[in-house]
């Protein structure tokens, strides 16, 4: 019986693959990992004897390896960076896949949006601070508008993802006050993670000054400044 699966790598440390990600890795006999935001410790632990780097191949010839492998009834792994739901892109794959029938199994991973709270000390929803956590992206080639300005004025906290590029002009467009803080992690988990923390006033050129212009998370709202975010205790603890 063949297999197809779509496993997320996790953000960075090699170590926060899920160990059931980590089992079909081993196990694989072909292997189509996201270039250079996969971990290459995570693709020379994997047995394949097909390795592939999609970032040097379309979406056809993703497919067709992956097609092709079904065919053949391997075990085909794609291995996506973090978690798959989060800008993975998983689903233009599957609907060209849909046409052959073929449906993966997903594996989450861990995102980086986790791996950078956990950089940070924090948790994204504080009591008193924050109850929920906005997720999003700038426009930009493949997004005609976005909607930054209007999620910055809800005081909750916002994560903005492949923005990094265009920091300046979001920290221009906000309308949270100036002296929100503000965090950019850069390569979450991984060794050479760095983090710079500011407010939405300072913090672009804080980045700048850091060497940071991409492959980072920016986060916004009080809940970066973690234990010092003015948090209510819970219920749980009182």
């Amino acid at each position: 019986m063949s297999d197809f699966y779509i496993v997320g790598a996790g953000c960075g440390d090699p170590g926060l693959i899920t160990v059931k990600g980590m089992d079909l890795l081993k196990r694989a006999d072909i292997l189509i990992y996201a270039g250079s935001l996969v971990n290459p410790e995570l693709v020379a632990a994997s047995g394949a004897t097909l390795k592939l780097d999609s970032s040097q191949m379309n979406l056809e010839e993703i497919c067709g390896a992956i097609r092709e492998g079904v065919r053949r009834k391997k075990l085909v792994v794609r291995l996506h960076s973090g978690d798959p739901a989060l800008y993975g892109a998983i689903i233009e794959q599957m609907a060209v896949l849909e046409k052959d029938k073929i449906t993966p199994t997903i594996v989450p991973g861990v995102s980086s949006l986790f791996g950078a709270a956990a950089a940070l000390n924090t948790q994204l929803t504080l009591r008193g601070v924050s109850e929920s956590v906005i997720i999003t992206r700038p426009a930009g080639a493949t997004l005609e508008e976005d909607h930054i300005a209007e999620f910055s004025r809800t005081g909750e906290t916002l994560v903005i993802f492949l923005g990094t590029e265009k920091l300046r002009d979001i920290m221009a467009r906000v309308e949270c006050p100036q002296d929100t803080p503000v965090a950019v992690v850069y390569h979450a988990t991984w060794d050479d993670q760095k983090i710079v923390k500011g407010t939405v006033a300072d913090i672009a050129d804080k980045a700048e000054a850091a060497g940071i212009t991409k492959t980072a998370l920016i986060v916004i709202g009080k809940a970066v400044l973690g234990i010092e975010s003015g948090f209510i205790h819970s219920h749980l603890y009182s």
